[in-house]
């Protein structure tokens, strides 16, 4: 339970410090990726291809971080604070113009041969939408 704790962690860690090579680093070759309100995604590839994308439109942390996990450390969940700058337009989203938001995120993991095998988040899109004035 404490090194699943400590992995969540060091994942958010790493997204605070936009070092995505440690966060790719922290997930297993299979990783399942769902997206809030969005597809699955599985692979490293796939998660690098989002984690670049996410970087070329947002600037985020994840604030007041609380990491919980199951007995056997097999799946945890985390909840945060996402404090964030939409820096450039996104398909399908309205316009970026540097807008700030702040949003309640819940996420969910499942850990296997101590890395992380799925992550899982939740937002509400709606929210960020009237935050960037949409």
């Amino acid at each position: 339970m404490e090194s699943t704790v400590k992995l969540i962690e060091q994942y958010y860690a790493a997204f605070n410090a936009a070092e995505f090579g440690s966060m790719l680093a922290l997930l297993t070759d299979d990783v399942r990726h769902d997206i809030n309100e969005g597809e699955t995604q599985v692979g490293l590839d796939a998660f690098r291809a989002f984690l670049a994308k996410m970087d070329l439109h947002y600037r985020e942390q994840a604030r007041e971080l609380v990491v919980m996990s199951t007995p056997d450390g097999a799946r945890a969940s985390a909840e945060f604070v996402i404090h964030g700058e939409y820096l450039r337009t996104d398909a399908g989203l309205p316009e970026a113009r540097g807008q700030r938001y702040v949003l309640p995120v819940g996420a969910f993991f499942e850990v296997r041969g101590g890395k992380i095998a799925r992550v899982t988040n939740y937002y509400n899109l709606a929210d960020w939408s009237r935050q960037v004035g949409a």
